[in-house]
């Protein structure tokens, strides 16, 4: 805003310089205003074409004003948009910094590479859920879209390894490649497997030929939008009313009813006990509507009876109040 009230002022300047001259030619030397418009701009730019007409004495005082006052207005704009090159370079560097930090500071988080259509949703999702991610992108005009949206981001590309250490894939809970381009996913998945065995890794996949080279080249998980989108609409054809409940329960269309999944560790209140004694029921009023033992097949509708292991993840079906209760149970 500062920059354009200087040159806003600039331009008022030059445009009151130029009435000044187109004026006082006419006034003192008698000349028609075309002739005294044309001495003026020459003047004021210095262009040096000569003279119009011969000047009287009266007429060269008032040009030497002219040039003086066109040589300070032109080095107010220049100096003006110098200002504004430089500051925008150092907030640009200094932002740049206090991304890098910020990303330094990461850890167990996601990253997420390509902000396109898909991957603008799933950064939208994370963020809501306030998961912590920082977004991987080359193109510049997607970076633009970016910083608007306050995202932590990294501009590069993300088949560079160099991108992905820089981006903490060491430090990293797991990885999401959304780009467009299969053979770009599947070196992205490489390359991060190679970095960090031991990270989930999601892919995208246009192609169905490309979930299983995804997968051996060492994706947790593949997904393909279009099977996915595909399989939606028959089933909203098909099952309407249980695509009605899965977008309530999972895309958090209803506040009230939602569906969570919490891992059973070490020291959980859980361990060892069976879901009748666990109190999930009961006491925080949440229904488990399966459990997915660790290396195991997953296990739906659970009878009272089953036992409750280490490493086992709950998928819970419960109000959103309750599920913060135990989360927050969980967490001592």
């Amino acid at each position: 805003m500062q920059l354009i009230r200087h040159l806003i002022r600039a331009v008022l300047l030059m445009g009151a310089l130029l009435s000044v001259g187109v004026v006082g030619y006419t006034v003192i030397e008698g000349w028609g205003v075309f002739q005294a418009l044309y001495m003026t701009v020459i003047t004021i730019t210095t262009v040096g074409y000569g003279e119009v007409y011969g000047l009287s004495e009266k007429g060269r005082v008032f040009t030497i004003f002219l040039i003086i006052a066109g040589f300070g207005i032109m080095a107010y704009i220049v100096t003006t948009l110098t200002q504004a090159i430089i500051a925008g370079q150092i907030r640009a560097a200094l932002g740049r910094k206090k991304l890098e930090k910020m990303i330094k500071k990461l850890k167990d988080h996601y990253i997420l590479c390509g902000f396109g259509r898909i991957g603008s949703v799933v950064a939208k999702e994370l963020a809501k859920e306030e998961v912590p991610f920082v977004i991987v992108e080359r193109d510049p005009e997607v970076i633009k879209a970016l910083e608007e949206e306050g995202y932590l981001f990294l501009e590069g590309d993300a088949t560079d390894d160099r991108v992905l250490l820089e981006a903490g894939i060491k430090r990293a809970k797991g990885l999401v490649a959304t780009v467009s381009s299969d053979a770009d996913n599947l070196y992205i998945t490489l390359s991060a497997r190679s970095l960090n065995p031991k990270l989930f890794i999601l892919s995208r996949a246009d192609d169905p030929e490309a979930e299983r080279k995804l997968l051996t080249a060492g994706a947790t998980k593949v997904v393909s939008p279009y099977i996915m989108g595909a399989s939606r609409m028959a089933n909203v054809l098909l099952r309407p009313n249980v695509v009605d409940f899965i977008e309530l329960v999972v895309q958090r269309k209803h506040l009230e009813l939602q569906m969570e999944e919490i891992e059973v560790e070490d020291d959980s209140l859980f361990q060892g006990k069976t879901l009748k004694d666990s109190g999930l029921r009961d006491e925080f009023g949440v229904i488990v509507v399966a459990i997915k033992r660790a290396g195991k097949e997953m296990i739906f509708n659970p009878s009272p009876e089953a036992g409750i292991e280490r490493g086992d993840i709950l998928i819970l079906l419960g109000e959103r109040k309750n599920l913060d209760r135990l989360e927050k149970r969980l967490k001592g």
